[in-house]
């Protein structure tokens, strides 16, 4: 491998979704060292930019002169303004439900479950909605590059599909008649918000970083 960058998240899927596109390209992403040790620090941005700037600065202070990257990525729905945003981890949460501390984690049960709550009503061509990604890679607390992605789809009134995670069984792409969940690995990450802020990201790494 070329060079390596740590990845400040615990979040399985995300670590998957970062490996299948950094194997098409001369470098590893591995999840920062003892990163479930770190505390996590208060995500307090309005924005996607904002969020994963300030996570990538507070995460690459742990790891002397290495490359850290996070995201920041979400769902917005035109027709909740916008919303859950960069709230969209916490959406369910936000409304008060929140799984007891003996539970499996049901997050993207209950966050799915508040969407369609909050569509209901709302007909097919008005529940449109796009995935946005911003990944920011900081280094010793400085930020120095970034990659945006988006993909555009509507929210199904079902689910769909069980692979992928969060939103992915309500989010439907109309060129491929199929869910995020439906889809294979390899060809999400060639059209989804993360795999395209990754690939922008990657366009503007040097050869060695």
């Amino acid at each position: 491998m070329g060079f390596r960058l740590f990845a400040a998240t615990t979040s399985q899927g995300k670590l998957r979704d970062f490996r299948t596109a950094a194997a098409a390209h001369d470098l590893s992403i591995d999840p920062l060292p003892a990163l479930a040790t770190i505390p996590a620090p208060e995500e307090t941005g309005e924005t996607f930019t904002a969020n994963a700037t300030l996570k990538a600065v507070y995460y690459s202070r742990f790891a002397a002169g290495a490359l850290v990257v996070a995201d920041d990525s979400g769902l917005e729905v035109d027709a909740l303004d916008g919303a859950p945003g960069v709230r969209s981890a916490r959406f369910a949460a936000d409304s008060g439900l929140v799984d007891s501390p003996d539970a499996n984690d049901n997050t993207d049960v209950w966050n799915n479950m508040v969407l369609l709550q909050r569509l209901a009503g709302v007909e097919g061509d008005r529940r449109t909605a796009r995935y946005r990604c911003v990944l920011i890679a900081a280094r010793d607390g400085e930020p120095i590059y970034s990659g945006e992605g988006a993909v555009e789809g509507l929210i199904l009134e079902a689910p769909r599909g069980t692979g992928g995670f969060g939103y992915d069984p309500l989010f439907y792409l109309p060129a491929l008649d199929k869910t995020m969940a439906e889809i294979d690995l390899e060809t999400k990450l060639a059209l989804s918000h993360r795999g395209r802020a990754l690939r922008a990201l990657l366009a503007v790494l040097p050869a060695s970083a």
